[in-house]
């Protein structure tokens, strides 16, 4: 059993940045190989794709993604040695308010933006962004 645990989020101004951290644990867990991802969820919202960080070979390593909202703003990163997923969060902007949450999911799913394709789940931290 994988457990996701989230910090980081807070109140901060439009314009504002943060960093998210999201420590992993569990078992015989092989962090390295699983695809890590980011999504968020406001209220009335369904729960949106953000990042994700997967092992995409030895000549990529780990690929980055992002929807074209975030592009360019939020940056994810990976420290392996210490089990840990990290989002940049940058150029912060109201509507990036919501809750944020980790996911994992062993190996390289296809459908890596899809929140159905991940099966451990942190339990989500505030992001909220005043104008």
């Amino acid at each position: 059993q994988v457990q996701l645990v989230e910090s980081g989020g807070g109140l901060v101004q439009a314009g504002g940045s943060l960093r998210l951290s999201c420590a992993a644990s569990g078992g015989t867990f092989a962090f390295g190989s699983y695809t890590m991802a980011w999504f968020r969820q406001a209220p009335g919202n369904e729960r949106g794709f953000v990042a994700a960080t997967r092992w995409s070979g030895p000549m990529v390593n780990y690929s980055t993604h992002y929807p074209e909202s975030v592009k360019g703003r939020f940056a994810i990163s990976r420290d392996n040695a210490k089990n840990t997923v990290y989002l940049q969060l940058n150029s912060l902007k109201p509507e990036d308010t919501a809750v944020y949450y980790c996911a994992a999911v062993w190996h390289s799913p296809t459908y890596y933006s899809r929140a159905g394709a991940y099966n451990y789940w942190g339990q989500g931290t505030q992001v909220t962004v005043s104008s």
